[in-house]
Formats: structure tokens, C-alpha cells, sequence
């Protein structure tokens, strides 16, 4: 749809904060190679920040579960009609979906069947979760930028254009650790013990989570008191839930000393940590970064997973990402029904006590990957995209 006499024009719907972040960076390189384009959709304070016309709010789209999603559909149907309308009527020289696929793909394949062209940045889990959905990806996505390096075979089987093009945060996040300046920023003593903690960027991964999260904690307080626990949450709104979860938490006075709460700083936590408990998901993936301790802790809505194990949607036992890109257990996860205060605690106990074992024999695995990922992927994804257009830098 591109004419020339009106600058470059990208429509762009980032779910969450991880697609906020990463959709920011996108764009901010495509700004670099033509600064008069236009960019509107669906985004958060990064993208607002990076120049992008928000017509609506990124965290509309963070539900999670089969069972939130159900509650909210007739609200998130309606978005989607009204988004996909808009930028049908904007024409965008492409529209990219950035993450949130439940609602993205629908809105590329609707916009992709009146011509638009369209672009999926970050492949769902297809390695996980039912492989033949990459050919459906494929309908809705004229191509799919992918994070991870064993996407594009998958895609390939399929039929589906697919690139891989590294990960941001392999590239904004430094190789060597800098744990005393992640503590500074922090105001964290640099000779305490300091445990993060994680517990989700939804609204409904905190409310499975934190009060378990809180709990392991707990029984780690009562065996060192001056144990440091280190929160970063990802929005305001996400602040105000956890605040209600704390209040309602019976060893809230034991916790609230100890608790430093932050907005964002989520990479500086994972630095300044010697152990850290997370929610699966991007998460785990900075922590790998971060290249210390971690544990991975999870659970869904007993519902979603429920109906996910009745129909064998589940094609993996490994769930998260340092251990899927390894191909081993690299990094203890402790899901569903392992999810319980007392195993967080235990696996914590561990990584807190053996930090040589870590640098032994995780440390050298974390930081081959890092590598591996790092492919100063907003260039090469902003490459593939103007390539699709037919536009070069």
C-alpha cells in the first residue's frame, strides 16, 4: 500500500510489556533508517516514549489462560474489530504483531486477506505447543520473525517465510555481569543476601504466584533474617495488585521489611540477585542473561490445565526457555503441582549455598547461549521488515 508521497507507514500491536520493550526497539531502528515514518497501534510506555500514536493500551491485551481469556473475550473481540478496522482505514505500508498471538494473528490474517502485508515478530511456542499450528501462522503472516534459533526449521516444514533474527535483550543486556552496579542503582547493600523475586507481569500470574512466591520467602526469612527480597513489578497497575496480595498475606510483617519494591528494574534485580524465583516466560530468559542463580516456579488456572493435558496440547516436559535452548535441565522448574512454597524454598536454599556448582556447571552454559542469541536482532528484524515492503534502509 505504499505511495510516494507520504512517508513510510507502520501499524504495530505489542502485547504486554516484554512486546512493548521489544516492539520499541524494533521501531526505534526503523526510525534510524527512515526518520519521518509513521507508526500507530497498539502499545505501552515504550513505544509511546519511542514516537509510536497509541490508539489503545498494551495492557488491554495481558490475559493469560484459557479460563481469564474466556472472561474477557466480548471486550477483547470488540478491540480487535475496532483495531483492525483502523488500521485497514490508516493503510500501513505493513502491520506487525508483536507477541500476544490469541489476539495478533487474527487481526494480521484479517488485514493480510485486504492486501496488507504483515509481519509476525516473535514466534509462539511452536516447539512446545502443537507444531502444525505453524502453517496457520503462516495464513495470517506474510512472514515470522523468530527469537530463537531452532524456529525457522519448524516454520520451514510448513511452508511459512521465517527468519531468525537473535533477541534484543541478547544484545542490550552485557555478557560479564555487573552485579555491584546493578546493586548501586538499586540502593541494595553490596554484602547482603538478596533474593529476587518475580512473580509475573499479569494481572493473573500474580494472583496464582505472588502469594506462593511470598510464602517460600517467608520460611527463608525465618531461617536468616537479613535476607533482602527485591520485587520488580512491571506497571503501576500491576503495583497496586500486588499491594492487595501483600496485605492479605499472613506473614506480611515478617515480609515487609525485608521487601524492596521497584517499578520495572526487573534486569537490575536479576543482576543484583544471588537467587531468584520467576514466573516461566520472558523472565527466564533475562535471567539467563543475568547469569545467576535462578528458579523457575509456575502454575496456571487449574481449568487451563486441565483441558491442556486432556487434549495433549503439551509437546514438551522442559518449560523454560534456559533449559529448552540447552536441551537439558540446566535450571530447577517447579510446575503446577511442584509450585508450592516449600519446594521454592528448598531449591532456593540450594542455589543460595552452592554458588560454585553454578559457576561450574551452569555459568558457561548461560553465557554460550547468550551468545548464541545475540545477533543485534533489532537491526536484522528491521531489515526483514523493510524488505518486505520493498523499501531498503
Amino acid at each position: 500500500m505504499s505511495t510516494s508521497h507520504r512517508p513510510l507507514r507502520i501499524a504495530l500491536i505489542a502485547g504486554e510489556s516484554s512486546g512493548d520493550v521489544l516492539g520499541a526497539a524494533l521501531l526505534a531502528e526503523l526510525r534510524r533508517r527512515h526518520p519521518d515514518a509513521e507508526f500507530a497501534g497498539i502499545g505501552g510506555p515504550h513505544l509511546a516514549s519511542a514516537g509510536m500514536q497509541c490508539w489503545a493500551d498494551a495492557e488491554e491485551l495481558a490475559v493469560m489462560g484459557l479460563s481469564e481469556v474466556l472472561r474477557h473475550l466480548p471486550r477483547l473481540l470488540r478491540l480487535r474489530r475496532q483495531i483492525r478496522e483502523r488500521i485497514l482505514a490508516w493503510q500501513p505500508d505493513v502491520m506487525i504483531g508483536v507477541d500476544a498471538p490469541d489476539f495478533n494473528l487474527g487481526v494480521e490474517r484479517w488485514l493480510k486477506q485486504r492486501g496488507v502485508r504483515t509481519i509476525h515478530f516473535i514466534s509462539p511456542s511452536v516447539w512446545a505447543w502443537r507444531e502444525q499450528r505453524a502453517e496457520k501462522i503462516g495464513e495470517s503472516a506474510d512472514r515470522v520473525l523468530c527469537l530463537f534459533p531452532m524456529e525457522p526449521a519448524i516454520y520451514a516444514r510448513h511452508g511459512v517465510d521465517a527468519v531468525f533474527v537473535g533477541h534484543p535483550l541478547a544484545d542490550q543486556m552485557p555478557l560479564e555481569p555487573q552485579v555491584t552496579a546493578a546493586r548501586s542503582a538499586l540502593n541494595l547493600p553490596p554484602d547482603a543476601t538478596v533474593l529476587g523475586m518475580l512473580p509475573g507481569s499479569r494481572g493473573s500470574e500474580l494472583r496464582m504466584l505472588a502469594p506462593t512466591f511470598l510464602s517460600a520467602a517467608a520460611l527463608l526469612l525465618r531461617e536468616n533474617p537479613q535476607l533482602l527480597i527485591a520485587v520488580p513489578l512491571a506497571t503501576p497497575a500491576i503495583e497496586h495488585k500486588w499491594e492487595a496480595l501483600l496485605a492479605a498475606h499472613p506473614d506480611r510483617e515478617l515480609l515487609q521489611p525485608a521487601l524492596h519494591v521497584y517499578t520495572r528494574h526487573a534486569q537490575e534485580v536479576l543482576t543484583a540477585a544471588d537467587a531468584t524465583v520467576l514466573a516461566s516466560g520472558t523472565a527466564a530468559l533475562e535471567a539467563m542473561m543475568a547469569k545467576r542463580p535462578m528458579v523457575v516456579a509456575h502454575r496456571i488456572s487449574p481449568v487451563t490445565y486441565a483441558i491442556v493435558k486432556m487434549f495433549g496440547m503439551l509437546k514438551t516436559d522442559v518449560y523454560s526457555l534456559p533449559n529448552v535452548l540447552a536441551g537439558r535441565q540446566l535450571i530447577p522448574e517447579l510446575m503446577q503441582d511442584r509450585c508450592t512454597p516449600e519446594l521454592i524454598a528448598q531449591e532456593l536454599r540450594r542455589a543460595l549455598a552452592s554458588t560454585s556448582d553454578f559457576e561450574r556447571n551452569v555459568l558457561p552454559t548461560l553465557t554460550a547461549l547468550h551468545q548464541q542469541l545475540r545477533r543485534d536482532a533489532a537491526s536484522r528484524a528491521a531489515e526483514s521488515v523493510l524488505e518486505l515492503t520493498g523499501l531498503t534502509a
